[in-house]
């Protein structure tokens, strides 16, 4: 995702622009990750609603059910349109597109098969890969990555998920809204270990409530074929599905593209050092998006490649700062947050002080028959600075860009507050924990 803004970018600065692609332009969160699990969310999420909650809204309908592969259809359809889109732009750009797998010669070279394309500056950008565990060997059929997932045909009747993070938490929502027997198996102490222990702690109670097996702390040891389906070893005993989904994170793909030849430096675990411009420790060569760790999002990588372009022309706005990177997942309730978390600016030294306000005491939220979960927000407890927001509940991944903005102004949380916010909307929550905290709120 981070290459071809990367390209668009420098060439709007005036730069000549080859870029190499060894799949399809866009990357992983066009084609195998964000674009498609959205849409097949998306039908899921109408599906579920219909079925369980029409008659509340006065929609009549005797017979409610889905079609897999037309929400197949519609996902490709999707991924297809915006595909030609990225193509275009490539045009629109005057970017020369090189297919194959390319590979740092020098600092000034890129070999793609017997080609070789010389520069003065080099962006690495290629992305990274799913990751399994020992022991778990994916056989795209009875245990499956998110990659092999997303692109199925059909659902199985049960499914055992192992990772609660980002990956594994939509594709519980996915498969449980369409009526899929769902168990969520999770190493660490709860689900989205990342997010605020309060997001944890309500995304655990919704997906309960969903009807989903929750596990957390619980190690797996091993996974085999048994009773036409999976059988999943840990230590707190078998744990059996028809599918096995393994989600536990993603690793760099750094290996073999000539890092070496190049002394470009990287962590043990492959991802590529770089300071907040991109550059890597190589004079002319930088990186971005998921092969230099952080946050592995398509929009931190698109970023990071506007970042780098800039950088390259000469023409520097801002650096890339992880602290302002938006966090997204579109499981049901949605989660989305930005800064720190409550304990990290405790343990970071900040004195802070917290406004939490809950959605079912906003209008919009009635409406729209979404109610559970809340907004969180962070600040210092001597400035006001907003630290970090954390929002669970309807459309958090849309809400959450006000914060993040505030954050990048360095605003303080009663100037978000003061902000007048259109009624009867959900963004109103975001004003009310504003306003909360300095207890000031009203609705609450």
């Amino acid at each position: 995702m981070g290459g071809y803004p990367a390209a668009i970018r420098a060439s709007q600065l005036g730069l000549k622009v080859a870029l190499v692609e060894s799949n399809k332009l866009g990357g992983t969160c066009l084609h195998i990750g964000c674009i498609p699990t959205k849409a097949l969310l998306e039908s899921s999420e109408l599906y579920h609603r219909v079925a369980t909650r029409g008659a509340e809204f006065g929609i009549k309908a005797e017979v409610v059910g889905y079609d897999y592969p037309r929400i197949a259809q519609r996902r490709d359809a999707v991924v297809g349109q915006l595909y030609k889109g990225v193509q275009y732009l490539m045009k629109k750009n005057k970017i020369e597109v090189i297919e194959g797998k390319g590979k740092l010669r020098d600092r000034n070279t890129i070999e793609v098969g017997a080609k070789k394309i010389t520069a003065k500056d080099l962006i690495v950008a290629t992305g990274s890969t799913v990751k399994t565990l020992p022991g778990l060997e994916l056989d795209g059929q009875f245990i499956v990555s998110s990659d092999n997932a997303v692109v199925s045909k059909e659902a199985p009747e049960s499914i055992v998920i192992i990772g609660a993070g980002a990956v594994g938490v939509e594709f519980a929502t996915f498969y449980s809204q369409l009526g899929v027997k769902v168990t969520l198996l999770e190493a660490l102490d709860r689900l989205v270990p990342l997010e605020d222990e309060d997001v944890s702690k309500e995304l655990l109670t919704a997906f309960k409530k969903a009807g989903i097996d929750c596990r957390a702390g619980v190690k797996v040891k091993g996974a085999k074929k048994a009773r036409d389906g999976v059988s999943v070893d840990t230590d707190q005993g078998e744990v059996w599905g028809k599918q096995l989904l393994v989600a536990v994170g993603r690793a760099a793909v750094s290996k073999e593209i000539g890092l070496d030849a190049v002394k470009v430096e990287t962590y043990p675990n492959g991802f590529i050092k770089v300071d907040e411009w991109m550059r890597t420790s190589a004079e002319g060569v930088h990186a971005i998006g998921d092969v230099v760790g952080g946050y592995l999002l398509a929009h931190a990588a698109s970023h990071e490649g506007i970042v780098a372009a800039e950088d390259i022309a000469g023409q520097r706005l801002a650096p890339m700062e992880q602290d302002l990177v938006t966090r997204c997942t579109y499981s049901h309730p949605q989660v989305a947050s930005v800064g720190m978390t409550e304990k990290q600016a405790r343990e970071k030294g900040h004195e802070v002080k917290v406004g939490k306000f809950p959605f079912s005491a906003i209008g919009r939220a009635q409406i729209h028959g979404e109610t559970a979960g809340f907004v969180k927000m962070v600040a210092d407890a001597k400035t006001g600075q907003m630290l970090g927001t954390h929002i669970v509940g309807p459309e958090a991944t849309e809400l959450i860009a006000e914060p993040a903005l505030t954050q990048l102004f360095q605003g303080d949380a009663w100037e978000l507050g003061r902000n007048i916010h259109p009624h009867p909307t959900l963004s109103e929550a975001v004003m009310e924990a504003a306003m909360a905290v300095d207890g000031h709120a009203i609705h609450f």
